[in-house]
């Protein structure tokens, strides 16, 4: 078995959707970021590269790549999975929290977690999703960004 965490953060502008777990959310910004910026799947993906060893995913799809613009991040995941069976691993869940002043994210969680079972080949009760907000404290509670943290476990079926 092999645990790994992810985190990442992206700025809230105007002018962006906000996409978060794969779901476009209605809101009145964006996150700012080279791919579609979803900070949960980034969260998700450096989880699941750190279990491996292998770095972070600016490692792996650099945001000075032209071929990563507004990519969308269910894509980038994927492609993470790919390399976790490749490489005789399993994922076994994904823990993970998204912090966000606003918007509520309760109503687009039971999406957020089919999509990523779906693009993970896991089932949903594999993967669990909690959403908080920092009480208005610092740039989370400014509405300037959201954040997210993952926690994966892998288990190697081949070696």
């Amino acid at each position: 078995m092999r645990i790994g965490h992810g985190f990442d953060v992206h700025a809230l502008v105007p002018g962006r959707r906000l996409v978060l777990g794969g779901v476009e959310i209605a809101h009145d910004k964006g996150l700012l970021g080279h791919s579609d910026a979803d900070v949960l799947l980034h969260a998700i993906c450096d989880a699941c590269l750190g279990a491996l060893g292998e770095g972070d995913i600016g490692k792996h799809f650099p945001n000075d790549e032209e071929q990563y613009r507004d990519i969308d991040s269910r894509e980038l995941l994927r492609r993470v999975r790919d390399m976790v069976l490749d490489r005789g691993g399993k994922i076994e869940n994904v823990d993970s929290t998204v912090l966000a002043q606003r918007p509520k994210l309760s109503s687009y969680i039971p999406t957020m977690r089919s999509r990523i079972a779906e693009d993970l080949n896991i089932e949903p009760g594999q993967v669990n999703i909690k959403a908080s907000t920092t009480e208005e404290l610092g740039y989370i509670g400014r509405e300037e960004g959201i954040a997210a943290h993952a926690v994966v476990l892998l288990k190697w079926v081949r070696r």
